[in-house]
């Protein structure tokens, strides 16, 4: 017989999915985990004379397709002339057309970062003096749109679905194994196998138009779909779904022959391996996340993945086992009601996975934040609040639910007694042993149910009849026998049905549902939360961004202010502490002899020591250098050079060789006009 959800338990569950919804399409174009901390010319700068290319650096490395990089014109027109190409580290660059008019060019890029999303955005530059332009910059995000808002649910449905199938599993063989004969629990957990399979094999479908043309009609285009299955990401979604076979023998077992078995020590081994099995299951499903986003990439790789794995763990523990005891508090038969024993045990893994989500979170914070002003400063940071806001509160009612448990097992000894003194009267009233005890020992005797059916020992019994061959009388016993199971069914749909008013009437029992109800639709409103804060760039990335930004804003009205020539050139070795910002100040920046100072910084600002430290001179039209400088260290992060001989005028290209590490070292370029 198929049940439904209560009323009141589904209008809730709809209004939070609902405000799920509405959070995931909030996220708006700003949902990058790459950003750009240089380009050259810079944003709205003024050239006196047309570059030979367009660079953009990246905070982290970012995947190239052939319209990555594009320059346009002031009609609209394209300028680049070849693919994009890595110069170095996280920079790339575009050549473009000799001769360009003046006016102002539009740059727009359109990339793949490490952790797997899409970058894109546009910056303008004017040659000779601005003019108006007839590109559009906005728009340009790929994640905006339908695709973008179907992906960013795909997503969340993939993560409630590893929750609800994972979380619910270990629910069953950790808390309540009776709960393996339970049909609604059955159907939670299949429902949250069939919803991760679904959304992953949609999230492979989206993910070439996600991370390109963001149309719709290119969802089921074969050849984006072969492209995608040579990307990271494609690996780890096709991974998922060789998971995802093994995860539905390991639901099979679990529900079939585990709740069969009857022998004590078949079903002890089974469980054991069971749980080793569905451990590696789910932590291989985890790692499918882990290896293609956040934690992937950037400081301390190597730890976090193991760490995020951990932490979704941790996870899929508390909220999916929150939501298996939430359906069988409410739809569990009454012949078999959650005990409160298996809710003690549920509320001591909620109490271990808390402790481990406060330890992975906290890690997870540092690695992405990497300052206390990233908090507030940064949308990361701000999602970040909300949800340990989120987190508290629902930890603040699951200690409501706590309360609740141990009031429940203090009244079970006596409504057990209870049940076990009505059994006992029950069939000591009736003597023949056709008693039908139904959940709360009240008896209902075989017979006619109008008091026809005569007592053993009480004269003329269906026995003494059936002993005198010949007679007449066995003819209604086909019509007596119908009645007596039609009345033995009536009674123990009436024994259930006052079982389960019984049951409901109790109010430990009705404040435990009411505390768990809560707690899943907090639940569901931070699975929500969290799914946008996977799709937001970090706080750490969004700062180091915010000081390139600045220095080189800085920098261009130094150059307005004085006339020497300052570059600021963002690096990253890849080695340990290998991030930071490179400042070369040339002065006057005239062909003669020139003052120069090198400046490192950290990206916060402060200023560090490296081991080395090199610049090289190239004027590439007139096939001059390089012209090597090795400059003396004279303080924290200074390094001077007197004398440095330019000996004409041009657009020099400026080469500095940063080594932070004996096997540590990138070189990052930038063009300047001097003298």
């Amino acid at each position: 017989m198929t049940q439904t959800i209560a009323p009141r338990v589904r209008t809730v569950v709809l209004l939070l999915l609902a405000a799920a919804c509405a959070l995931l399409a909030g996220a708006g174009p700003a949902s990058a985990h790459a950003a750009v901390t240089g380009s050259d010319p810079g944003q709205g700068a003024v050239v006196d004379k047309a570059p030979a290319r367009i660079t953009l650096t990246f905070s982290e490395q970012v995947a190239l397709s052939d319209d990555s990089l594009r320059v346009l014109d002031p009609e609209g027109k394209r300028v680049d002339t070849a693919k994009p190409a890595t110069v170095s580290g996280t920079t790339y660059a575009v050549p473009l057309h000799s001769g360009l008019p003046d006016g102002t060019y539009t740059v727009a890029y359109q990339v793949v970062s490490a952790d797997s999303h899409p970058v894109a955005g546009a910056y303008t530059f004017s040659i000779g003096a601005p003019s108006k332009t007839s590109v559009s910059v906005s728009g340009q995000s790929t994640d905006d749109g339908a695709v973008g808002w179907l992906y960013g649910f795909g997503r969340y449905v993939s993560y409630a679905g590893f929750i609800v199938m994972a979380g619910g599993a270990a629910f069953v063989l950790a808390c309540w194994r009776r709960g393996a004969g339970v049909r609604p629990v059955q159907r939670f957990v299949v429902s949250g196998w069939v919803a991760l399979t679904a959304s992953t094999l949609a999230l492979l479908l989206l993910r070439g138009s996600f991370t390109g043309s963001g149309k719709v009609s290119d969802i089921f285009d074969l050849s984006l779909l072969g492209q995608v299955l040579q990307t990271k990401s494609g690996a780890a979604l096709v991974s998922r779904l060789l998971l995802l076979a093994a995860a539905a023998l390991f639901i099979a077992v679990l529900f079939g022959a585990y709740d069969k078995r009857e022998d004590a020590e078949e079903k002890r081994d089974l469980t054991f391996g069971l749980s080793i099995g569905g451990v590696v299951v789910a932590a291989g499903l985890a790692a499918s996340w882990a290896m293609s986003e956040h934690a992937s990439v950037g400081l301390q790789a190597g730890i976090a993945m193991p760490i995020d794995v951990l932490h979704l763990l941790a996870v899929a523990a508390w909220l999916g086992g929150l939501g298996a005891l939430l359906v069988a508090l409410y739809r569990a038969p009454a012949e078999t009601p959650v005990d409160a024993p298996a809710v003690r045990r549920f509320s001591q893994v909620a109490f271990g996975s808390v402790l481990a989500l406060i330890a992975t979170g906290t890690y997870q914070s540092w690695r992405q934040l990497g300052s206390w002003s990233a908090f507030t400063d940064t949308r990361y940071g701000q999602l970040l609040l909300a949800k340990i806001a989120l987190v508290v509160v629902l930890v603040g009612v699951a200690w409501i639910s706590r309360r609740w448990t141990g009031r429940l097992a203090e009244t079970v000894p006596v409504e057990a007694s209870a049940v076990r003194e009505k059994e006992r009267v029950g069939a000591r009233a009736d003597g023949t042993g056709e008693t039908a005890v139904v959940g709360t020992g009240e008896t209902a005797a075989v017979g006619t149910g109008d008091g026809d059916t005569p007592a053993e020992g009480e004269g003329d019994t269906g026995l003494d009849t059936d002993e005198q061959p010949g007679t007449e009388s066995a003819g209604p016993e086909p019509a007596d026998s119908e009645r007596a199971a039609q009345l033995a069914r009536q009674q123990a749909a009436r024994d259930t049905a006052q079982r389960k008013r019984m049951r409901d009437a109790d109010p430990n029992r009705f404040g435990l549902r009411r505390s768990v109800l809560a707690e899943a639709g907090i639940a569901v409103v931070l699975l929500a939360v969290t799914t946008v804060l996977t799709q937001t760039e970090p706080g750490r990335t969004e700062q180091e961004a915010k000081a390139a930004t600045a220095a080189s804003a800085s920098s261009s009205a130094d150059e307005g202010a004085s006339g020497a020539l300052t570059l600021n050139m963002p690096f990253d070795t890849g080695g340990e502490d290998g991030k930071g910002i490179v400042t070369i100040d040339v002065d006057p920046a005239r062909v003669g002899g020139n003052e120069m100072h090198v400046y490192v910084e950290r990206p916060n600002g402060r200023a560090f020591d490296i081991p080395e430290v090199k610049v090289e001179f190239t004027l590439k039209a007139k096939d001059i250098g390089p012209l090597p400088v090795v400059p003396d260290h004279i303080a924290t992060g200074h390094w001077s050079a007197n004398g440095v001989q330019i000996p004409m005028a041009g657009d020099w290209q400026v080469d500095v060789t940063v080594r932070t590490s004996d096997i540590d070292e990138v070189t990052v370029s930038k063009n300047a006009q001097i003298g």
